[in-house]
C-alpha cells in the first residue's frame, strides 16, 4: 500500500528526472556503453569505445528483422556476449496481433527493476488524482496470461504482462489490490477466466473502485460477457454455486471460498441489467467506481465513444505507454480526454531517439536525417521512436509514430499517434491507421443520432478483382440492446462516401480515375470482434495485449469476419 511519503516521493522523482531529462539520458546511454560495448554485435561497431559519437555515427538503425539472428542464437543457447552482458532470464513475447509472428524481447534483471520503478511513478500519479485507491478497496480489472513457451536453451518466452503477473511481488499483493483471484488469472481458458473474474467483481461490487484491463477492447468484451450472461450470473450469487462449464479447478476452488448464496446481492444486479437501456451500466453495477484504466489511444480510440456509453460519465484514463521493447511514459493528467492524451517520457528507462517524419495530407514519410535526441524534439513535429535498451536493443525502431505535444520541465510530450506503416493500399494509395481511423469517426457522426455504437471494426484491401477496393467490417449495436437491428441503406451508404471523402486528396484522385473502386461497409453481427479476438489469442496473442488489427492480413482471421457479414454497403459516387 502506497503511503502519502512514497506518493510524494514518486512525484518529486518525476519532478527531478523531468527536470535533467539532457543529464540522464547521457548517464543511461554511457551506462549502457560501458557496459555493452565489447559485446560481438556492438564490437562490430564501437571496438570497445564508449563514446557517444562514435555510437551515433557507426551504430545503425535497426528493426526486428536486423537483429533476430543474435536472439535466435542467445535463444539457442550461445553464452558469448553477443548482445549484452548482463545475463538474459527470459524473453517478452509481443503481441504479434498486426504483423504476424510475435517477436522476442531479451528482458534482464535491470527491466523488472525499471518495471517495477515505473509501476511505483504511475501510482504516485493516480493517487494524485484519484486518492490512495488501495485504502478506498479493490480494483476490478481483467487480467489474463498465456502459457510460456520455452527456447532450445531453456529460456522462456511469456508476454510482458505474464511476466509482471508471475512477479513475487505481484502474487504477493494480489490480494488485497483486486477482486480477481490469482486461479482466475493464471487459467489457461480465457473464457473462464474472465467469467470468474467478471463473477468475483459482482460479488464484492461494492468494494471496487476502478474497472479496467491493459486496452479498451477486453473491458468492453468483459461487458459484452456480462451482457450476454447476466441472469447466469446473478444465478451463479443469489445460490452460492458456479456454473458447471467452469470446469477449470483452480477457478473453482478459488471461487468455493468467495461465493456464498446472496439472493439479495443477486437481485440488486438484476434490477440494473434487466433495464432497457445499458447506458452507464459500469457505474450502476460499481456505484464506487473512480475511473475507467484502460489505454483508449491510438487504433483503441476506436472504443471511446463505446466506454464513455457503458461507463455513465465516469472518466477514462489512458496511464502509459509502453511496450515489450521498454517502458516510455506516464500520462501526468490521467483526467484528460483520450484524444487529448500525453505521455511524458521518462529518461532513466532507456536512451530514447527520433527520426524525424514528415506529415502530409496523404501520409508520413521519414525525412532524410539524423536521429534527434530527447530534449531536441521540436514542438508541433512527428517522430518515429528509436530504442536503445539495458537489455541488447541499439537504436532500435519501436514503430511507433509520436507527436510531440508539449513539454514537462526539460522533458517532452508526446501523443501516440500511429504504428509506422500504411495499412491499406490497392493502387498508389497510401492510408495509415490514423487516416482510416479518422474516415470511421467521419462515418460514426452519421449514427449516433440513430442509437448506434461501434464495438469495432477494421479493415481489408480487396485486390480480387480490378480495380481493388477499401473493405471495412464494422460491428455495430444500439443502444437500446435490440440485436435485431434493421440498418437504414441510404445511411449506409453515406456513411460509405463519408469515409471516402476523409481519405484524402491521393485516394480520391485514383477514385476518380477508377483505379479503385467504391469503398465497402460490411456490417458484421454480434460477437464477430469477440471471435477475431479468440482467434489471435488461440494463435499465442495474450489477451491482455490483444489490441485489434487496423488490417486484416491473415486469411484465416477474413474468413472469421467474412462468414458473419449481415450486410453490405458501397459508397454511392466519386469522393470530391
Amino acid at each position: 500500500m502506497a503511503t502519502t511519503n512514497e506518493v510524494e516521493d514518486g512525484l518529486k522523482m518525476i519532478e527531478e528526472l523531468t527536470t535533467n531529462a539532457e543529464q540522464i539520458q547521457e548517464q543511461v546511454l554511457g551506462q549502457i556503453l560501458k557496459r555493452n560495448a565489447g559485446t560481438e554485435y556492438l564490437g562490430r561497431y564501437l571496438n570497445s569505445k564508449t563514446d557517444k559519437k562514435l555510437f551515433k555515427t557507426n551504430v545503425p538503425v535497426v528493426t526486428y528483422e536486423d537483429i533476430k539472428p543474435y536472439i535466435n542464437r542467445i535463444a539457442n543457447g550461445e553464452t558469448s556476449n553477443i548482445l549484452l552482458v548482463e545475463p538474459v532470464i527470459e524473453f517478452y513475447r509481443s503481441s504479434g496481433t498486426s504483423g504476424g509472428q510475435p517477436k522476442w524481447i531479451p528482458a534482464t534483471a535491470d527491466v523488472s527493476n525499471l518495471r517495477t520503478l515505473f509501476l511505483t511513478l504511475l501510482a504516485s500519479v493516480m493517487n494524485k488524482n484519484f486518492g490512495n485507491l488501495h485504502q478506498a478497496g479493490k480494483r476490478l480489472e481483467f487480467m489474463f496470461t498465456k502459457q510460456d513457451t520455452e527456447t532450445p536453451s531453456g529460456l522462456k518466452a511469456v508476454s510482458a504482462t505474464t511476466s509482471l503477473y508471475k512477479d513475487q511481488g505481484f502474487r504477493n499483493n494480489v490480494s488485497k489490490f483486486y477482486t480477481s483471484p490469482l486461479e482466475a488469472i493464471f487459467c489457461s481458458d480465457t473464457n473462464q477466466s474472465m467469467y470468474c473474474q467478471l463473477l468475483v467483481g459482482l460479488v464484492q461490487r461494492d468494494e471496487v473502485v476502478s474497472v479496467s484491463s491493459i486496452f479498451a477492447s477486453v473491458v468492453l468484451r468483459a461487458i459484452k460477457l456480462l451482457e450476454d450472461h447476466w441472469r447466469e450470473f446473478c444465478s451463479n450469487i443469489s445460490s452460492g454455486q458456479i456454473s458447471d462449464w467452469i470446469t477449470d479447478s483452480g477457478c473453482r476452488n478459488a471461487l468455493s471460498l468467495i461465493m456464498k448464496p446472496d439472493p439479495q446481492l443477486a437481485d440488486s444486479i438484476r434490477n440494473v441489467c434487466s433495464s432497457k437501456s445499458w447506458e452507464g451500466i459500469i457505474k450502476k453495477l460499481w456505484p464506487k467506481t473512480k475511473f475507467i484504466a484502460a489505454i483508449s489511444t491510438g487504433v483503441m480510440s476506436q472504443y471511446v465513444e463505446t466506454l464513455k456509453f457503458y461507463g455513465g460519465g465516469l472518466p477514462l484514463v489512458s496511464g502509459v505507454y509502453a511496450s515489450s521493447e521498454a517502458y516510455c511514459g506516464i500520462n501526468l493528467e490521467p483526467l484528460t480526454e483520450p484524444s487529448n492524451v500525453s505521455y511524458t517520457f521518462l529518461p532513466n528507462m532507456a536512451y530514447f531517439e527520433f527520426l524525424p517524419i514528415n506529415k502530409e495530407s496523404l501520409t508520413m514519410y521519414q525525412v532524410d536525417t539524423e536521429p534527434v535526441d530527447l530534449v531536441h524534439v521540436e514542438l508541433g513535429q512527428y517522430y518515429e521512436l528509436l530504442v536503445t535498451s539495458y537489455a541488447g536493443l541499439y537504436r532500435y525502431k519501436v514503430g511507433d509514430v509520436l507527436k510531440v505535444t508539449g513539454f514537462h520541465n526539460s522533458t517532452p510530450q508526446f501523443q501516440f499517434v500511429e504504428r509506422q506503416n500504411v495499412i491499406l493500399s490497392v493502387h498508389t494509395d497510401k492510408t495509415t491507421e490514423e487516416d482510416l481511423l479518422k474516415a470511421v469517426k467521419e462515418a460514426k457522426i452519421l449514427l449516433e443520432p440513430l442509437g448506434y455504437i461501434s464495438r469495432g471494426h477494421t479493415s481489408y484491401a480487396d485486390t480480387s478483382s480490378i480495380p481493388g477496393h477499401y473493405v471495412i467490417f464494422w460491428e455495430l449495436k444500439e443502444k437500446e440492446g435490440n440485436d435485431g437491428q434493421v440498418l437504414d441503406p441510404k445511411i449506409m451508404t453515406e456513411c460509405c462516401y463519408r469515409m471516402e471523402e476523409s481519405l484524402g486528396y491521393i485516394y480520391g484522385s485514383n477514385r476518380k480515375q477508377n483505379a479503385i473502386a467504391s469503398l465497402e461497409i460490411r456490417v458484421v453481427k454480434q460477437g464477430s470482434f469477440d471471435a477475431l479476438m479468440d482467434y489471435y489469442v488461440s494463435r499465442g496473442t495474450s489477451m491482455t495485449q490483444y489490441k485489434t488489427p487496423s488490417c486484416i492480413n491473415s486469411q484465416e482471421a477474413f474468413n472469421i469476419l467474412d462468414s458473419n457479414v449481415i450486410a453490405k454497403f458501397f459508397s454511392p459516387k466519386t469522393p470530391m
